[in-house]
């Protein structure tokens, strides 16, 4: 059964930011990921505006997509947007 990373993030600095986002694509496709939003336009309905970037992630299974969040490949990536994003990831 898939399972799904679902991340809400406020950007502080583009510019950094930037660094994790170029990492990420290669460190997904190695656990089969399939990225279904990604940035764009939205619109709170409820409740108050936190965040201003949200991201949908499939992964084939739970197991795959916290092996991704996990690993020290992604942790190094991450390394890049700490400080400059604040943010949320939930399964």
């Amino acid at each position: 059964m898939p399972a799904y990373w679902v991340a809400r993030a406020r950007i502080n600095d583009p510019v950094e930011y930037k660094k994790y986002t170029d990492r990420v694509p290669a460190i997904l496709a190695k656990y089969g990921a399939k990225v279904l939003a990604r940035g764009g336009r939205y619109r709170v309905l409820e409740g108050p505006e936190k965040f201003n970037r949200f991201v949908v992630i499939e992964f084939p299974t739970l197991e795959q997509g916290v092996a991704c969040f996990n690993s020290q490949e992604y942790k190094d990536a991450a390394a890049f947007a700490e400080g400059t994003m604040s943010g949320k990831t939930s399964w």
